[in-house]
Formats: C-alpha cells, structure tokens, sequence
C-alpha cells in the first residue's frame, strides 16, 4: 500500500503486509506493529514481521544496537503520535525509521553504554519528528518524498556537535579528518566479493559485518522478493562500480561503497516508479551514480567530523525523481 500523502518519508511497498493489524488488536499491540514497521521502513518496506527480523539482525551486531535501534523507532513512533501526525503515516511506520537510524548511529558514534548516549538517542529521536515534518512540507511541494533526509540532518548535526561537549563525547579525538587520496589494493578475491555483497546491507544501518547484512537481506525478501531482487542488484552494481573505479578493496569488503546503491535501486526500481525495464534500468543508474558520489560527500564531511551516512542516496534519489517528468517512458507509482 502506499499512503496517499506526497510528503511520504518513504514509500510502502505494494506487497500485501501479512503483519497488518487489525481493529480487535490492543492499543499496545499497534504501537509495536508501527515500531516495527518503523524499523522496516528504513528499507522502504512496511512489514512488522521484516522489521522484527531487522531487529535480529542488529542484535547479531551488538545487542545495543538492537535496543537503540527499537528505542528510536519507538520513541519517533511515540512523538509522532502525541503531535497528531497523520494516523495512516504512522500505522505504516513512516514515523520511524528516520529515528531508527538516528538511535543507532547514536550507540555507534558516541558509544552505547554510556547514559549520555541514551538521553542524547532519545532526545533526538523525538527531535527527527520535527525534522520530518519541516522537510516533508517543503519537498511536498514537488511532490518528493522526504527518504532519510531527515536522519541526514540530525545524525550530521550529532556527530559535528558532540565533539564539543565533554558529557556527550567520550573520545579522546574528534571525528574530523582531512580528506585524502585512495589509498590501499583495489583487486578484489571472492571472500571480498560476497562479504561486500552482504555488507552493503547492513551498512544501511552503520553495520559492517556480512552476516548482519545477509539478515537484513533475509527481511527484505520476506517482505517483497521483487525489491529484494532490486536490493541484489543494487548491491551488484555498487560493487562493479567501485571495482572498475578502484576504490579501496577494504572500503567495497566493508559495505562502504555500496549500501547507497542498494536504496536507490529499491526506490526508484520498486516503490516510487512503476517497475519495469526503463525504472530497473534507470534505478541501476542512479544506483551508479549514487556510487560515485559516496566519497565525495565522504570527504566533503570529513573536515567537520561529518559522515556520508545515506546522503548519497537521499541526493540521487531526489534528484532522479524530479526529473521523471521529463522522461515519458518513465511513470511514478501511484498505488
């Protein structure tokens, strides 16, 4: 299903929702529906059931991840409903994934097990609501979904400030760094090739281990084996990309050049274009591209102790869907 406002975080994908509630189901027992599905949405999909498997899978990292990931989600989900955001959002989880992400690159820059981190994760996981709706009412205008735009924002405002305060940040040196040149071997072995091809996975969600990525890849096929085909393929294609450009093999191996790749093919291939050869053949491009781009925004945020995070993707895909309309072999999706 999708949600009929044009100001959508992401798209639901069109495959019917086995976990959907229904009336008799407890007031309880929606608020953990939509936070799963809020978990599920960083993907672009709705399934409660993926979201639980999404949350294994951060579970397989490091348990705090799994909670941080659970408590932003929650904690947006929550904000949400308390400032009346639309009902039919929420229900589809579109209220939280961007907080999702946020708790964990919360426990993943500025370390769990600190209560520090906790306060700051909730704080703004409520915080990337407003974020949302601001950035939902101005691209609504254009009829762009908002993505991740609105984690982008927090999570690079985070890991910019936190070095400055001595209760928040508990290194003893900050994130900022001068970009340099590509550096290290560029050949790639079998082991790289497919530890990279699960990795870009669940690098979505700041997570470098293969088999936390081959979880998350898991999910998404149990939701919609279409966009899980498209996720593979972006996968493929960050990976032939960076090898024909030379990036670095220890960044492809690690799922640094690739996980951008992989949500441009699923949005523009399955969920906001109709899919058929010219969107697969488009999204496969914009998967490129968005390929391309992941290190210049790497070293444009460098300097500042920013991170990439899924600015990359947040750029294509905004950009690529605008132009749709010049493009008549091309149709938005529009149920």
């Amino acid at each position: 299903m999708r949600q009929p406002s044009t100001a959508d975080g992401a798209s639901v994908a069109k495959s019917h929702d086995p976990s959907a509630t229904r009336p008799s189901t407890p007031r309880w027992g929606r608020f953990v529906v939509e936070v799963l599905r809020g978990q599920a949405q960083v993907d672009l999909l709705p399934s409660a059931l993926t979201g639980l498997v999404f949350s294994i899978a951060l579970c397989a990292a490091g348990w705090r991840y799994g909670v941080y990931g659970l408590l932003g989600a929650a904690v947006g989900t929550g904000t949400a409903r308390l400032l009346g955001v639309d009902r039919g959002r929420v229900a589809a989880g579109l209220e939280g994934f961007n907080s999702c992400l946020v708790g964990v690159a919360c426990a993943v820059f500025l370390h769990a097990d600190h209560l520090s981190t906790l306060l700051v994760a909730v704080a703004a996981s409520a915080a990337v609501t407003v974020v949302t709706a601001a950035a939902a009412r101005l691209l609504g205008t254009w009829e762009l979904p908002t993505f991740t735009l609105p984690f982008c924002l927090t999570a690079t405002a985070l890991t910019v400030a936190a070095p400055g305060f001595q209760h928040v940040w508990h290194l003893s040196d900050a994130l900022a760094a001068l970009p340099g040149t590509a550096s290290g071997p560029t050949a790639l072995g079998f082991t790289d090739l497919w530890h990279a091809f699960f990795a870009n996975f669940g690098e979505i969600f700041l997570m470098p281990q293969w088999y936390v990525g081959l979880i998350f890849l898991v999910g998404i096929f149990l939701a919609d084996r279409r966009m899980g085909a498209l996720a593979c393929a972006g996968s493929a294609v960050g990976i032939l990309t960076s090898w024909v450009l030379g990036a670095p093999a220890d960044q492809v191996r690690q799922g640094l050049m690739g996980y951008d790749a992989v949500l441009v093919a699923m949005a523009l291939g399955g969920v906001f274009l109709v899919t058929d050869a010219w969107s697969v053949g488009y999204a496969m491009v914009g998967a490129i591209t968005a390929t391309v781009l992941s290190p210049a925004l790497g070293a444009l945020f460098a300097p500042s102790g920013g991170h990439a995070f899924t600015w990359p993707f947040v750029l294509v895909s905004l950009v690529f869907l605008a132009a749709v309309p010049a493009f008549p072999r091309l149709r938005r999706a529009t149920g």
